[in-house]
C-alpha cells in the first residue's frame, strides 16, 4: 500500500510539473493568439508543442539518469537546484519581458522554432526527473499532453483577452517549479 501511495504522489507531482511547464506554452500562446491565428494553425502548433514536450524531457531524463549515476547521493540536491533555477528564470523573464517578439507562427520553420523555444525548459525538468527515476513513459506522455493542451488554451484565449495574462501565467509556472525544487532540496 505504501508503494501505491508513493506512486500516486509521484504521479500528482508529474501532473503539476507538466502543467507548470505548459504555462510557458500557454503564456506565449496568448501573445500569438492576440495577433490573430486560424484554428488550423492552433492545431498544428499545439501538436508540435506536444511533440517537443515529449522529446525534450525524454532527452533530459536520459541525461538525468546518467548524471544520477555519476552524482549518487547528491542527486536530489542537484535536481532540486535545477528546478529552483528554472523556476526563478521563468519568474524573472515573465516580469522583465525576457521574450522577444514571437516568430512568424504561420510558416513551418516558425512553428518549429516556437514549439522548440517553449519546450526547452522541459529538457531541464526531464534531467531532474531522470535523477529521481520517475516512470519514463508516463512522464513524457503527461508532459506532451499538457504542453499541447496548455498551448491550445493559450492560443484560443489569446484571441479573446489582454496581453497581461501571459506574463502572469508564466510567472505562476515558475513559482510551481521553484516550489518543487525547494521541496526536493529540503
Amino acid at each position: 500500500m505504501l508503494e501505491n501511495s508513493a506512486g500516486l504522489g509521484q504521479l500528482i507531482t508529474i501532473f503539476i510539473m507538466a502543467a507548470a511547464l505548459g504555462m510557458d506554452a500557454f503564456s506565449l500562446g496568448v501573445g500569438i493568439g492576440m495577433r490573430g491565428i486560424r484554428l488550423l494553425h492552433i492545431l498544428r502548433i499545439s501538436l508540435m508543442i506536444g511533440f517537443f514536450h515529449i522529446i525534450m524531457p525524454l532527452l533530459g531524463m536520459f541525461t538525468g539518469q546518467y548524471v544520477g549515476l555519476l552524482l549518487g547521493k547528491v542527486t536530489g540536491y542537484v535536481a532540486g537546484g535545477l528546478l529552483v533555477l528554472l523556476g526563478g528564470h521563468m519568474i524573472v523573464n515573465a516580469f522583465r519581458g525576457g521574450f522577444a517578439k514571437p516568430v512568424n507562427h504561420r510558416s513551418w520553420g516558425g512553428m518549429i522554432l516556437f514549439s522548440l523555444s517553449v519546450s526547452i525548459d522541459s529538457f531541464s525538468v526531464g534531467v531532474s526527473m531522470g535523477m529521481f527515476k520517475s516512470d519514463l513513459l508516463v512522464t513524457i506522455l503527461i508532459f506532451g499532453f499538457f504542453g499541447g493542451l496548455m498551448s491550445i488554451m493559450g492560443l484560443l484565449l489569446g484571441r479573446k483577452v489582454s496581453r497581461n495574462l501571459g506574463d502572469y501565467g508564466e510567472a505562476l509556472g515558475g513559482v510551481v517549479l521553484l516550489a518543487f525544487g525547494l521541496m526536493f532540496i529540503i
